[in-house]
């Protein structure tokens, strides 16, 4: 079998969809798990759109999502005398021919044939006229459709598919101007790129047919198709923003992982058994055609924040670090000292078992990532009252000469607690509070751990 070679085609629109990186996500599995190359070509034949920060934010998504690409990235526009050369190869060895029908005529064809009840597909009378008639005016290039028998479509996704040739038209190659329709361009790059699968949405598979017309013309191999449902939001219909979030970016600066994302895009219209969580390895190891289902994926808010949370769970915490650094200084705008760095190093075993994004792990973070004096919240204040101040004046000198474990820790502030009447959860909130000034944070004894002694009897005796 020859190498499997696979791309993806964006159009840049100024952010790159959802839709999108799940596309390029399983042209990625497919051919990296199959040791082989995947492509990107950006299809920016619409000059109004396609800008250079519209190229970089699908490169942007692309890198962050964690596809690493083969090659150059290929502009579509920048191939046009190639797909001027097929479609004049094609017109000389009478594949395809000039067609001289204004788009008035065109019109009229259409009306008349409704009027009449016949297929409104033009049937232009420049097909088969002698070249020595052709008028001295503009003309398009199509191709010349089989008129009879019918085109098969074998999907790896949606299976045989046939289409009667007599629903095919001679489609446009090329334009009046000169320019190419996009069609040609798609099929004239694929084949130049060795292309071997065609995985992509299933909007296109009506494509498919007519894309097969100019392969069967020029007698080149038609790759392995694989059209995959689109993604739906909860309520069944077309994944849009009032679903939420419909790019990359978004899911990018909101703190998710790109490893969560990449496991929950994965998931989302292929399965491997009941397997929900699991590693970039093992979807490379798993991931195939025949498991794509037919039916449209429901995007899962829910589902996702599980699996990325599973994902900064059972993450290295040297990595971690590293992605919550970067994710702090791309976002949040932020950078941090030394020291502070090396307090959340020391604290994320107790910070990244319970938060779903890396927002949530630094808002769960903030006793390390604040300084003194610990700004308070009005719920976190509620809890310094007489009593609360008072355990805590208790507290502090027991904590002195402390050998600073979690055992010995939890002796002395249930001593402080039993001395004064109370169960220690009454002790543990004026403790929460004055470490963090906030109500919901990691053990109180985590944070003395990691804040160690001096700190921690500094923000005790500073409230």
């Amino acid at each position: 079998m020859s190498q499997v070679v696979t791309r993806i085609a964006p159009s840049p629109t100024g952010f790159m969809h959802i839709g999108t990186a799940r596309t390029a996500l399983f042209n990625w599995l497919y051919a990296r798990g199959r040791n082989g190359k995947f492509y990107i070509r950006i299809e920016d034949t619409d000059r109004k759109r396609s800008t250079a920060e519209a190229n970089e934010v699908i490169i942007n998504g692309l890198n962050w999502l964690g596809l690493d690409y083969d090659g150059d990235i290929v502009s579509q526009f920048e191939r046009a005398p190639r797909h001027v050369e097929i479609a004049e190869k094609l017109l000389k060895n009478g594949k395809a021919y000039k067609c001289f029908a204004s788009s008035e005529e065109i019109q009229i064809f259409k009306e008349s044939a409704l009027k009449s009840g016949a297929s409104t597909l033009f049937k232009s009378p420049w097909r088969n006229a002698d070249p020595s008639n052709h008028p001295d005016s503009p003309y398009v290039i199509r191709i010349k459709a089989p008129e009879t028998g019918e085109t098969i479509i074998q999907d790896e996704v949606q299976g045989k598919i046939s289409i009667k040739n007599n629903q095919l038209d001679d489609m446009v190659l090329l334009r009046s101007d000169g320019s190419p329709v996009y069609m040609l361009a798609v099929v004239v790059d694929d084949h130049d790129m060795g292309i071997t699968h065609v995985i992509r949405g299933d909007d296109h598979l009506n494509n498919a047919a007519r894309q097969n017309l100019i392969y069967e013309a020029l007698e080149w191999n038609i790759p392995v198709y694989a059209h995959i449902p689109l993604i739906h939001g909860e309520d069944g219909k077309k994944m849009s923003k009032r679903h939420g979030a419909t790019s990359i970016e978004e899911y990018e600066l909101s703190g998710y992982p790109a490893r969560g994302l990449r496991n929950y895009l994965a998931r989302l219209g292929w399965s491997h058994g009941d397997e929900e969580y699991f590693t970039d390895q093992q979807a490379l190891e798993w991931f195939n055609l025949i498991d794509i289902g037919k039916s449209a994926a429901r995007f899962d808010l829910k589902k996702l924040q599980f699996l990325s949370g599973q994902h900064l769970k059972n993450s290295d915490d040297a990595a971690l670090l590293h992605e919550t650094l970067q994710f702090l200084t791309k976002v949040k705008k932020q950078s941090l000292s030394e020291d502070k760095i090396q307090l959340l190093n020391k604290g994320l075993y107790c910070i990244k078992d319970r938060v779903k994004t890396l927002s949530e792990l630094i808002e769960k973070a903030s006793f390390i990532l604040n300084s003194r004096p610990i700004e308070m919240s009005s719920d976190a204040r509620l809890s310094l009252d007489e009593t609360g101040l008072a355990m805590l004046e208790a507290l502090t000198p027991h904590l002195q000469n402390a050998t600073w474990t979690r055992k010995e820790l939890e002796q002395i502030c249930n001593n402080i607690a039993e001395s004064f009447g109370v169960k220690f959860g009454k002790l543990a909130s004026p403790i929460r509070s004055a470490l963090s000034g906030q109500t919901k944070t990691p053990s109180v004894f985590d944070m003395m751990l990691v804040l160690g002694r001096n700190e921690t009897i500094a923000r005790l005796t500073n409230v």
